[in-house]
């Protein structure tokens, strides 16, 4: 194999191993050799990778707003928060990624809660995530609150059945938050299915 190759698989598989140890430890008690171990990798392999745990988690959270970006490029995306099928594809997606990133999404919590860059950098990408959901508010004739709002409580609910975990089928989450988000922004409930 190759150096590059190497290097790609090297840093692949500490990212992969820091996931399993901030699911499992946490991130703030996880260290480095922790990382390593887990990779199966020598202690100094991380450092040719990552200046810092901090840089690794940068890392991850790339990954994360990646595959955020994915669903809001894919076909069948609706930005028509009228449309109960718009809604139900942004919650569908919001579960998703946060079911596939639930780690990224613990560690980015518990680093914030440490650090005063990390809590920016975790407001900026909440921020940046809203952002994206502004325009689809446009069609929404009386919004509960202003539109900055309306877009932090919408942030709220669309990550608590995400956090919920195994306790809620994708099914029943997506549909429960679909309809109340539904109902909070339109005034009226609709019916499943017409």
């Amino acid at each position: 194999m190759k150096r590059a190759e190497q290097a790609v698989e090297t840093r692949a598989a500490l990212i992969e191993a820091a996931k399993r140890q901030f699911a499992a430890r946490g991130y703030l008690n996880t260290k480095i050799t922790d990382i390593t171990a887990e990779a199966g990798r020598a202690a100094g392999s991380f450092y040719r990778h990552f200046a810092s745990k901090e840089e690794l988690l940068q890392a991850l959270l790339a990954e994360l707003a990646a595959a955020s970006d994915t669903y809001a490029d894919a076909e069948g995306h609706k930005s028509d928060f009228t449309d109960p099928d718009a809604i139900r594809y942004h919650v569908t997606a919001c579960w998703r990624v946060y079911r596939d990133h639930a780690p990224t999404m613990l560690a980015l919590r518990q680093a914030a809660l440490v650090s005063e860059d990390f809590a920016r950098t975790f407001d900026q990408f909440r921020r940046a995530q809203l952002a994206d959901l502004a325009d689809h508010l446009e069609h929404v004739q009386n919004l509960p609150a202003s539109p900055g709002t309306t877009l932090t409580l919408m942030s709220a609910l669309l990550e608590a059945p995400a956090q919920l975990g195994p306790g809620m089928p994708e099914e029943e989450a997506v549909e429960v938050t679909t309809r109340f988000l539904y109902r909070a922004l339109n005034g009226k409930d609709y019916a499943p299915g017409a």
